[in-house]
């Protein structure tokens, strides 16, 4: 049963219903609309260089494989056999010119056809259409090296999607000539966690750093953070980059460095380096007067740009209304240094590994909020997310909506998407905001 959420997220008077945090029904829901035709994060092209190279990763709860074919060509593939839904592949990644079955040996290329069926003469009497059979495939898009797909075929363009929140995404990426890559492997955590409640954090949480990380900013583990009161000076901000993707920024209004974030650090010392370069590409505000920030592009793709707490994009896959898989990567300029390159990756195990200082804050904070979604009382009363109702602003330089640095002003946004994207029947009801700025 399809239900309506637009009467359980009044983002407009910044009220949500637990049930969107604890509900099996919804989540049904969440898998099938939200998860089922967004763009989803599946990987980055440095973990596929080589032709026939693959990379395991998940599109919700479906278990999908990126390729890079014989050809070059980037695909998208549900890790199934066409023939009795057994996983094509078992590995994290590698390289192979085909996958078999181990059931009953069905064989697909690296494009995703049906090249191999035993006993395709003798036990199919040569009548099997094996072009019908090959993997389903999800179209693929890549920004800047960053791998997305879509099993909705009637999606807008990965480009439009993003929008504006590219404007930020390439201070990420596209720093240096050659781009950016993941080191390692994945950190994977599974959590008791509703999947919305990382997502939301990540892209506007600025509210929670003082209280539920006072111990780990006191430890030592994480780089010293300002005493700045909230919101003082308008120098920080989060912004609502529209459909659905939240930043938390900042713009210092004056020339600088903001992406030094750690005096005397490698990181810092590097990004010094090279800020002419950053600059000559991104141009003077985005290199001198705007910071990395920490963001969540909608619906489940997080990456965070405190370089002194490490470099990391993430996603959090769902596994149930009360449990998500968080994988998290470390990023880092491909040009940087080693020395840089193992700093950041230390910095990452030290605050966002499965027992970094932030983590072990942050997750116990999920859990515990998303289990009031099953309290028999606590569900009867909504979740409070109107800090700064009423207060977002335009920024004559800066694309999206503003919302004071402490606000709770892309939580508002970003359920109120979710909640569109839930009730639209198609995507010709979901709105697509303009790219406003290049």
């Amino acid at each position: 049963m399809v239900t309506a959420v637009n009467n359980l997220v009044r983002s407009k008077e910044g009220l949500l219903n637990r049930r969107i945090f604890a509900d099996n029904d919804i989540y049904q829901q969440e898998l099938e609309q939200v998860f089922g035709r967004s763009w989803l994060f599946v990987g980055h092209e440095s973990q596929v260089p080589n032709n026939n190279d693959f990379s395991a990763y998940y599109m919700g709860e479906d278990p999908v494989l990126v390729t890079r074919d014989s050809r070059g060509t980037l695909h998208t593939f549900l890790n199934m056999c066409r023939h009795r839904g057994n996983r094509i592949c078992r590995a994290d990644g590698g390289n192979a010119p085909s996958f078999m079955c181990t059931y009953h040996g069905w064989t697909f290329a690296t494009d995703g056809k049906l090249v191999g069926v035993p006993g395709y003469k003798e036990a199919y009497f040569g009548e099997l259409d094996r072009s019908q059979w090959g993997l389903v495939e999800a179209p693929t898009e890549s920004y800047k090296g960053l791998v997305f797909a879509n099993w909705d075929k009637t999606a807008p363009a990965l480009l439009n999607y993003l929008g504006d929140a590219t404007y930020f995404i390439d201070l990420l990426v596209d720093r240096r000539n050659g781009g950016a890559e993941l080191l390692g492997g994945a950190h994977k955590l599974v959590l008791p966690v509703n999947w919305k409640f990382g997502a939301d954090n990540f892209g506007g949480d600025n509210y929670h750093v003082p209280v539920s990380h006072g111990s780990t900013n006191m430890s030592g583990i994480s780089p010293p953070r300002s005493n700045t009161p909230m919101n003082a000076g308008g120098t920080r901000f989060n912004v609502h980059a529209g459909n659905g993707h939240c930043i938390i920024g900042g713009y210092t209004g004056t020339e600088a460095n903001p992406q030094a974030q750690q005096q005397g650090s490698p990181l810092s010392s590097y990004y010094a380096e090279h800020l002419p370069e950053l600059q000559q590409r991104l141009g003077t505000q985005r290199a001198r007067q705007i910071t990395m920030g920490i963001a969540t592009m909608f619906p489940n793709f997080t990456w965070f740009g405190g370089g002194g707490s490490g470099l990391m994009i993430r996603s959090w896959h769902p596994r149930g209304p009360g449990k998500t898989e968080a994988w998290t990567y470390c990023i880092v300029d491909k040009q940087a240094p080693q020395e840089v390159k193992d700093w950041v990756r230390q910095r990452l195990t030290l605050c966002f590994s499965p027992s970094g200082g932030f983590e072990q804050d942050d997750m116990d904070n999920f859990g515990q909020s998303t289990a009031s979604g099953k309290y028999q009382m606590g569900r009867k009363y909504p979740v409070n997310v109107q800090m700064g109702l009423g207060h977002d602003t335009k920024h004559e330089a800066l694309p999206g909506t503003l919302s004071p640095n402490i606000s709770e002003g892309n939580a508002r946004a970003f359920y109120g998407r979710w909640a569109e994207v839930m009730d639209a029947p198609s995507w010709s009801q979901i709105s697509i905001a303009p790219k406003t700025i290049r």
